[in-house]
């Protein structure tokens, strides 16, 4: 599993930098929910809402290891082409029987920490080590660690 971490309006990198706008509404909901975005005009991004309603943060996946039924996810537009997830699952929570996440008891032996993917213009929280991956070849692009922890 691949992630990032977006911090809301000072992370210059999140798109609740720019403030609520109707894109950005569903980041400013309640937790739990879908935030689904459009980029390049083809590729669908899901995120989820990390945080109480007013506080527009969020996790972008950006990628799963594939399994039964699940084709190439290996980039976030890969992961919501696989998963059939477009924008209509915009601001869904995230509870069965639409889109949900399971815990499925594993826990990786190592997390990689790594700056953000695609967020160049964003000054130096470019630099900031919130993409969060397991070591995987299933990762959107080779992971080059600024550290390391071991799962629990």
């Amino acid at each position: 599993m691949e992630v990032e971490a977006y911090l809301g309006p000072d992370d210059r990198a999140a798109h609740s930098f720019r403030g609520l706008t109707p894109r950005t509404a569903t980041m400013y909901g309640p937790p739990g929910h879908a935030y689904v975005y459009l980029i390049y005009g083809i590729w669908n991004c899901v995120n989820v809402v990390t945080r109480p309603a007013g506080e527009p943060q969020a996790i972008l996946l950006r990628a799963l290891e594939p399994g039964l039924g699940v084709d190439r996810c290996n980039g976030p537009g890969l992961l919501c082409r696989s998963l059939e997830i477009d924008r209509s699952s915009n601001g869904i929570p995230l509870t069965p029987p639409d889109l949900y996440l399971i815990d499925d008891g594993f826990r990786p032996a190592v997390i990689t920490a790594s700056p953000r993917i695609g967020v160049d213009y964003a000054g130096d929280w470019k630099d900031r080590p919130w993409r969060f991956a397991t070591d995987s070849a299933h990762v959107s692009k080779p992971v080059l660690a600024v550290s390391r922890r071991s799962g629990g």
